[in-house]
């Protein structure tokens, strides 16, 4: 004959004890979402570098002695330094997805400090290099003294492309603060 099993809920208690273990700590949450949003700026960031890199592909090209009629022919300028070194930054990336990966507060940081560097410092050059043209752009219009590509002011061209990579790197920076808060609110000290 089987045993009958009565299941009934501990005297003096309502059943609901546990609810307190159903409840995730604020800071796992806003870690998980976090980084999340972090990753979707770096992906965007990928795409920008690409931009970069197609602009850079006629340099890159005659650097490699190879002749390609199509390119050749859209006159793309001369890159400057600047962009050469905010292509850099993209390292600095895989810094940043490793220390998601693994809630590594240094490596975080080391992410923040070279976005400063190598993502900011070459877009606040390029911003005072091209400010006369696009000063001069849009206060008198075109003129022989701004450059020109495509029948387009290049300096303008490129605030466009400085505008959207300096929201990618603020996004980041600020995404990137907000996991070193919730990181270090948890009181763990083996990732510094």
């Amino acid at each position: 004959m089987a045993s009958r099993l009565t299941l009934s809920q501990a005297l003096g208690t309502d059943g609901s004890d546990y609810m307190h273990r159903q409840k995730v700590p604020t800071h796992y949450q806003i870690s998980a979402q976090t980084k999340s949003r972090l990753k979707y700026c770096i992906f965007f960031h990928y795409l920008l570098f690409f931009v970069m890199l197609s602009k850079l592909s006629a340099d890159i090209l005659d650097h490699l002695d190879i002749f390609i009629l199509e390119i050749e022919e859209l006159q793309i300028p001369q890159p400057l330094w600047w962009e050469y070194i905010w292509c850099s930054s993209l390292l600095v990336s895989f810094i940043g997805l490793s220390a998601i990966k693994k809630n590594q507060i240094k490596s975080l940081k080391r992410y923040m400090i070279g976005i400063v560097v190598l993502g900011f410092g070459p877009l606040i050059y390029g911003i005072v290099y091209y400010l006369s043209d696009v000063w001069t752009y849009l206060t008198i219009g075109k003129t022989d003294d701004i450059q020109l590509w495509q029948d387009l002011p290049y300096g303008l061209l490129w605030y466009a492309f400085i505008l959207l990579a300096t929201q990618v790197h603020m996004f980041s920076l600020l995404f990137s603060w907000k996991l070193l808060t919730a990181w270090r609110s948890r009181g763990s000290k083996k990732n510094e």
